[in-house]
């Protein structure tokens, strides 16, 4: 599974949405910034549905994660850290009982 592909379609949807006019990504120090720039000052939070319907959409079908968070915004511009992730699995038995435990996977 190629990443790269992800965020394409996760930028493409995204951008699909009437409040946003462009939508990119930037990595800075191995962190990904999501840039929106936005049309008619829509709110955070509705900056932030577009976000997670537009990934829930990208990472369809796929074992992926994501996790968004507001930075800071200037006028139209919106700046969030986001990021999607693959998420962790036990691999052995630690023996604390643990409700995820791998011996109780069928």
């Amino acid at each position: 599974m190629d990443i790269e592909v992800i965020w394409k379609q996760f930028l493409k949807m995204l951008s699909d949405y009437d409040s946003i006019a462009q939508a990119s990504y930037k990595k800075s120090a191995g962190i990904p910034f999501l840039y929106i720039q936005a049309k008619d000052h829509p709110s955070k939070n509705e900056l932030e549905n577009a976000i997670r319907q537009s990934a829930a959409g990208a990472m369809q079908g796929k074992q992926l994660h994501s996790e968004t968070e507001f930075v800071r915004n200037e006028d139209n511009l919106f700046v969030f850290r986001h990021r999607f992730y693959v998420p962790q699995k036990k691999m052995f038995c630690c023996g604390n009982l643990c409700p995820d435990c791998i011996r109780l996977k069928n």
